[in-house]
């Protein structure tokens, strides 16, 4: 009853000026319908089925490198990065597919990325280094080894650093890039070694005589490999001695105690055996001036 006495009280052109415009809107929408419906419902397509295809590229490198024994830290944060950058790819495609003018924003986005990189130079390098580590790892856990200027035993690799413990039991943690752009000798890597000892003895002393002494020293020492067979054998004529080199084989855990047991036994023997052992010496001779 209301309705119909505003429409009798409302004056004729409103009424069409009211008809004109919801029809005009209604018109609109479906022109925006025709003209937008494929973009948006393709957009819509891109982003769901991208982001499956993303995620499932992202969970089989994740699968690929666990299976290669690398580190799942590592292998987590690959497959983080490349799910994030991959969606947002998907994303700046589908903007494309409904018209958005994408060229500006990968420009900012590259822009941004430039700037940070340059800022977070140093930690990024860590980084990068940290991941080199834990995917080709030259060294573990719990091996000696010589990096960055520093002997010791790794405690912890992590992705910025790493912790090594020093024979005189200091913590020193070294950033990875120092690590990689040096040399990295790891003493750990094999289960044996080589001791290299320099034996010196006096050019009066038998040649043969202290040659089986050292081997025999070598033979009753349990921790000494039978094979790969010792080498003992003189390495050179010096001013105040004749040096032998006595290299005998051990396991890598041995290595330490074995140096300074033979060390001392063969000093022993030596002394008990009447071959010197000399220290540096210099003859002197002296002239007199002739007067004036």
């Amino acid at each position: 009853m209301l309705f119909s006495l505003i429409t009798q009280d409302a004056p004729q052109g409103a009424m069409e000026n009211a008809a004109d415009t919801v029809s005009a809107w209604v018109a609109a929408g479906q022109q925006f319908a025709i003209d937008y419906a494929p973009s948006l419902l393709g957009a819509i397509l891109v982003f769901v089925f991208g982001r499956i295809v993303v995620r499932m590229l992202a969970n089989m490198l994740k699968k690929v490198m666990r299976k290669g024994d690398t580190d799942p830290m590592v292998a987590s944060f690959l497959a983080n990065l490349l799910y994030g950058v991959g969606v947002t790819v998907v994303i700046i495609s589908a903007l494309g597919i409904l018209g958005v003018e994408t060229t500006s924003a990968v420009a900012v986005l590259g822009a941004a990325g430039l700037a940070i990189g340059f800022a977070l130079q140093g930690s990024l390098g860590n980084f990068a280094s940290g991941v080199m580590i834990l995917i080709f790892k030259p060294f573990k856990i719990g091996d000696f080894v010589e990096a960055g200027g520093t002997m010791g035993v790794i405690q912890d690799i992590a992705i910025f650093a790493t912790v090594m413990k020093t024979g005189d039991n200091k913590k020193v943690i070294l950033p990875n890039s120092s690590i990689t752009e040096g040399t990295i000798t790891n003493y750990s890597a094999h289960d044996t070694r080589r001791i290299d000892l320099i034996m010196g003895i006096s050019y009066d002393d038998d040649m043969g005589k202290a040659k089986a002494l050292f081997a025999d020293v070598l033979a009753k020492d349990q921790a000494v490999l039978a094979e790969p067979a010792p080498t003992i054998g003189v390495v050179e004529l010096a001013e105040s001695s004749v040096n032998f080199v006595v290299r005998p084989w051990v396991k890598t855990g041995d290595y330490w105690p074995t140096y300074y047991r033979l060390t001392e036994e063969i000093k022993r023997r030596c002394d008990a055996e009447g071959i010197s052992i000399p220290f540096p010496q210099r003859d002197v001779h002296l002239h007199n001036a002739p007067a004036g």
